[in-house]
């Protein structure tokens, strides 16, 4: 939906003359309070699937209607640590591996990173010279901006962050290289590869090769290689990720990146299937720190997942229907940004072709002021400077857009909104200089 309100001069704001802009301040906060006036309470905060997305896969509520695998193993009982291997085909195929190096897990990848996170501090890797905790100082390399759970997982578990640019192919990798050549306490860095949150990036194989191939000081150098969004596409033109355990071994390195995937924007957010996948050496130390946590995952719902899905295709029919539901929401913000903000050199946005994110980098120094005045409009967004560490952006800019959640009507009438916040958090700012 087009912004079709009273302001449509696309003249720069910086260029505008001083009584110019406080006239366009005085129309612009008449916007505001008609938008205030509206009485709206909408929510933009989270990446959650909307209600019709979960219906796609209401099959799963009267599945599994056997209790065997292929195999003819009883899902009921306990044991097979790994997952089972029809699972385990499904995604290997989804994300380019080959399925001897999956684990099928539980219901969160979440979960699993922070069992791979942890035991690196407990235990160590298979190359560590000990367990991370010895270490004076452990730290991580964020690309920024960034998916905030990663970041409060390493700050939980007192892991030092670093920062570096995410770029449209990826995380900088000159200033990664630079970090990692030097420094032995950096042990690792985050990376969602595919669709990144929250600017849609897209780690291309040249950069992931160079992730995977560059030397580091410490010799247990990790990428948590989170391809969260692998088959999250938003077009007909359908991404393919960077191979990054087959680069990782050609280069020498087959033990630097671990993979994790979900379903829980597939099927039901709190009740999918996760999976791991790994080097020979990675898979064996996950599974030898798992046997004392499990005894096996939940295998009747991973049977349930198998008999919906029955194999890597059905997942990707499957996500084709999620893309007819929420590419509209996504047309509806580039529509409402703009409409109202194209021109004006206060705002910028990406225009993914995947993921669940946009990212929206306002007028330096305003991000906490549009935050706000979205709030007193009774519309949330996520927090200013969450995508960054501590939710510190040095710079005040970035907001996470989640669009996917509410219905499109909803969507239309938040960005709308958003639209004059950013402009009017602009002119204030500007109106101050």
């Amino acid at each position: 939906m087009r912004h079709d309100g009273p302001v449509t001069d696309s003249t720069p704001l910086t260029a505008l003359s001083a009584d110019d802009l406080a006239a366009r301040l005085t129309t612009v906060r008449a916007d505001y309070e008609a938008l205030q006036g509206l009485g709206l309470k909408l929510d933009l905060t989270r990446g959650k699937p909307g209600a019709d997305q979960l219906d796609l896969a209401n099959e799963l509520l009267g599945l599994p209607t056997s209790y065997k695998d292929r195999a003819g193993t009883d899902v009921r009982n306990y044991g097979g640590l790994d997952g089972l291997p029809e699972l385990r085909e499904i995604f290997a195929d989804l994300l380019g591996v080959e399925a001897s190096s999956v684990v099928a897990g539980g219901n969160s990848s979440l979960t699993m990173m922070h069992q791979v996170l942890t035991w690196l501090l407990l235990k160590g890797g298979p190359d560590s010279p000990r367990p991370w905790s010895q270490e004076p100082v452990v730290k991580f390399i964020c690309p920024v901006p960034g998916y905030d759970r990663h970041f409060t997982m390493l700050a939980e578990l007192g892991i030092e962050m670093v920062p570096v640019d995410m770029n449209a192919d990826g995380p900088d990798p000159v200033a990664v290289r630079a970090l990692v050549a030097e420094d032995p306490a950096i042990k690792g860095l985050w990376i969602v590869p595919t669709y990144a949150n929250p600017t849609g990036s897209v780690c291309s194989a040249e950069v992931a090769a160079e992730l995977m191939a560059m030397p580091t000081a410490a010799p247990d150098f990790r990428i948590l290689w989170d391809n969260a969004y692998a088959v999250h596409h938003l077009t007909d033109e359908e991404t393919k990720s960077a191979d990054a355990l087959g680069l990782a071994a050609a280069s020498g390195h087959p033990n630097r990146p671990i993979m994790f995937a979900s379903t829980s924007k597939i099927t039901f957010a709190g009740a999918g299937v996760a999976a791991l996948a790994a080097s020979p050496e990675n898979r064996a130390w996950f599974l030898q720190r798992l046997n004392f946590a499990a005894i096996g995952p939940d295998k009747v719902n991973q049977l349930r997942h198998i008999e919906f899905f029955g194999d890597a295709d059905g997942v990707r029919s499957h996500m084709r229907k999620h893309r007819d539901l929420i590419a509209p929401k996504f047309t509806a913000v580039e529509d409402a940004l703009t409409g109202r903000l194209s021109g004006l050199g206060i705002a910028e946005w990406t225009v993914p072709t995947g993921g669940y994110f946009v990212n929206l980098d306002v007028l330096d120094g305003t991000a906490s002021r549009v935050v706000a005045l979205a709030k007193e409009a009774g519309i949330a967004l996520t927090p200013a400077g969450s995508a960054f560490p501590h939710g510190n952006d040095p710079r005040d800019r970035n907001i996470r857009l989640a669009p996917t959640f509410p219905v499109l009507s909803e969507v239309e009438a938040a960005m709308a909104g958003v639209a004059v916040c950013v402009e009017l958090a602009a002119l204030e700012s500007l109106a101050r200089d």
